[in-house]
């Protein structure tokens, strides 16, 4: 995919503020309020949070998603982790709740109808059913949204809601 933004932004607009909040007021703050809610009120730890997340944006080609680490109390994910996300079949670097987090991230993006009874008595036996509900939630906003950016061109100025509402002055 060539690496340009699809709709017109007006000179010296911020082109996330314009497409997510000026082109579609009704949708766009809704959007990205749903958007910062995966991030502020999350349950999930912070490897399965991440290899969930990471592995979405992998699919989709989101280079902000792909380069955005998520941060909790200062701590990140190391720097090898999203190859790891990429392994996931294969590598001895995630656990299994990371695992199936990135597993099951890879199966809700490209294989939704194949998600058998295996698969989710292998999620039951280490997720509850809050957390599958709460971290298919999160791949449904990273894929929505990290797609619309990619498809739009609008990953190579993209920044977190949070971010462009607190330097917009909101």
């Amino acid at each position: 995919m060539e690496d340009r933004m699809i709709v017109d932004v007006p000179e010296g607009q911020d082109p996330i503020i314009h497409v997510w909040g000026v082109m579609v007021p009704g949708i766009g703050p809704a959007a990205a309020a749903f958007s910062q809610a995966v991030y502020d009120h999350t349950t999930l730890g912070l490897r399965e949070f991440e290899a969930a997340r990471l592995r979405i944006a992998q699919i989709n080609g989101c280079l902000f998603c792909q380069d955005w680490r998520t941060e909790r109390g200062g701590v990140q994910v190391e720097d090898s982790f999203p190859g790891a996300v990429t392994d996931w079949r294969t590598t001895d670097d995630l656990d299994v709740r990371s695992r199936l987090a990135a597993e099951y991230a890879e199966r809700y993006a490209l294989d939704h109808h194949g998600l058998d009874d295996g698969f989710w008595s292998r999620m039951k036996q280490h997720y509850s059913d809050a957390e599958i509900v709460e971290l298919s939630m999160c791949l449904g906003s990273w894929l929505a949204f990290g797609r619309l950016n990619r498809v739009l061109g609008l990953d190579t100025a993209c920044e977190l809601p949070s971010h462009y509402v607190r330097r917009a002055g909101a």
